[in-house]
């Protein structure tokens, strides 16, 4: 019998999941796979009439339930948004949630973005796959996790915007088709509701779901379907080289030419 195969987004917030990577998880969930989501903030600072402890508090609860609606279980690092930075402390926090869950992926933010929070979270998830395995890096926890017994692979999803932040494109390596899955993605975007009725407030229309369309119809017109999700996938030293999503996800994976810095 094949192992079961365990899948983790680390990000900054509550929903960056749902706009970024949702899909593919989706799709490797029908497949199998186990699916952990866990983000760095409760996204404490996403509001404009909430105090911070209710805020958080109701979007916590939010992605609970965005999570559940794939079988998905929800973590917390319990950092402040606009304050997620790549210290020892949080370090230990993430290196000790990749223990605990064991994955075989990991999805996690573009490292360069337009926030320096979804930065922070690339960084800290890129090390804790690393860390992971190393017997003298230690969590300080008690009881802590095991060891993992590999680095697993890692991908990056796109950057907001398909921009760094001097405007310069990000192109993608790696496409999902999320076509099947586009209705199961609104969804889980639509569980946070805090964030998707403060800009129908602001704009008149449901700019949340929208843009969210938007961005997987960008990445979808790029590769000749409706709608999908782009990555690159980290290929550094001691990192896996082969792209375990084509092998899981066949012909909804389109490869192209890998990104390469000026």
């Amino acid at each position: 019998m094949a192992k079961q195969l365990t899948v983790l987004w680390i990000g900054a917030h509550p929903d960056d999941c749902e706009f970024m990577a949702a899909g593919t998880m989706i799709l490797l969930g029908k497949k199998g796979c186990k699916l952990h989501i866990a983000t760095m903030t409760p996204g404490d600072c996403g509001t404009m009439e909430y105090s911070t402890e209710e805020i958080a508090r109701i979007r916590l609860g939010e992605a609970r339930a965005s999570a559940a609606r794939i079988g998905a279980e929800y973590h917390c690092m319990g950092e402040k948004d606009l304050l997620v930075l790549h210290t020892e402390a949080a370090l230990k926090k993430v290196t000790e949630l990749v223990r605990r869950v064991q994955p075989d992926i990991v999805f996690t933010q573009s490292p360069e973005d337009y926030m320096l929070d979804h930065e922070a979270a690339s960084s800290l998830a890129r090390t804790a796959c690393f860390t992971g395995p190393m017997p003298n890096f230690h969590t300080d926890l008690f009881p802590c996790a095991a060891r993992t017994k590999k680095v697993p692979h890692l991908y990056y999803a796109d950057a907001m915007g398909f921009t760094d932040i001097y405007g310069r494109p990000i192109p993608a390596s790696i496409y999902v088709d999320i076509s099947s899955v586009i209705a199961t993605k609104a969804k889980m975007l639509a569980c946070h509701e805090s964030q998707r009725s403060w800009l129908k407030a602001q704009h008149g229309i449901d700019a949340y779901l929208d843009e969210m369309r938007h961005i997987g119809a960008t990445r979808g017109k790029e590769i000749g379907v409706r709608y999908a999700e782009g990555f690159r996938q980290h290929l550094g030293h001691a990192y896996p080289a082969d792209n375990i999503l084509k092998k899981l996800l066949g012909d909804l994976v389109t490869e192209k030419q890998a990104y390469v810095a000026d």
